[in-house]
């Protein structure tokens, strides 16, 4: 890969010229269609880092995702970002799937680890490190190579947990609506996604602490 790392603002313009170009040549009608259609069928909750463009690692067009990403990939009940993206993705788009990708290697989990001072952001990995404090005897069992990827996995389970508690998601369900929340995670060293196997589809799936609503009671 040849090193595009001195691109200026202008080079970026012109890229997306060219792009703009290359697809209108190819279907006139393109950007026609995208800007009238937004019907996905995915919510993806990803990490921001610049190495997992949600699109093209699954292989999706502009229009079949709705992408909302952070720094790990957290979703703490208090973000309100976080729950504007779930409950317009749900009730709005009426999206079928909600997918929390992590991925191995990243920054935030690993900066959570280390417990290094880093200012605001201490405030963020706050959440990661509350996931570190429940699995600490595991995660510290490992050898120092491998506990960050294994944080990275757990956080991905916890945040699935926090999706799936949230109001807007419990509605959802309330209303027989078909909707499921999966837990992934990308491998920077070969481009797959793993599926953790902690797919979350109805209230009944969760601790009777969490569930909203008498529909959903033991």
């Amino acid at each position: 890969m040849s090193d595009r790392t001195d691109l200026e603002p202008a080079d970026l313009l012109e890229n997306n010229r060219r792009w703009a170009a290359g697809k209108l040549a190819a279907d006139a009608d393109y950007f026609n269609r995208l800007q009238h259609i937004q019907q996905p069928r995915y919510l993806w909750i990803g990490c921001s880092d610049s190495r997992v463009p949600a699109n093209t690692i699954v292989g999706l067009r502009p229009g079949e995702i709705f992408v909302h990403r952070n720094i790990a990939n957290v979703v703490p009940h208090s973000d309100l970002n976080a729950l504007s993206v779930i409950q317009y993705a749900v009730e709005v788009l009426r999206v079928r799937h909600i997918l929390v990708v992590g991925h191995y290697g990243c920054g935030g989990v690993k900066a959570a680890l280390e417990g290094t001072d880093l200012g605001e952001i201490d405030n963020w990995l706050a959440h990661i490190k509350d996931v570190w404090r429940e699995h600490y005897d595991a995660v510290m069992a490992l050898p120092e190579a491998e506990r960050a990827d294994r944080l990275a996995e757990l956080n991905v389970i916890a945040q699935v947990q926090n999706v799936a508690r949230t109001s807007m998601v419990q509605k959802a369900w309330a209303e027989g609506r078909s909707l499921s929340v999966h837990g992934w995670i990308y491998s920077l060293a070969d481009g797959r996604i793993r599926d953790l196997d902690v797919t979350i589809a109805g209230c009944t799936d969760l601790h009777a602490v969490f569930r909203i609503g008498s529909d959903c009671r033991d």
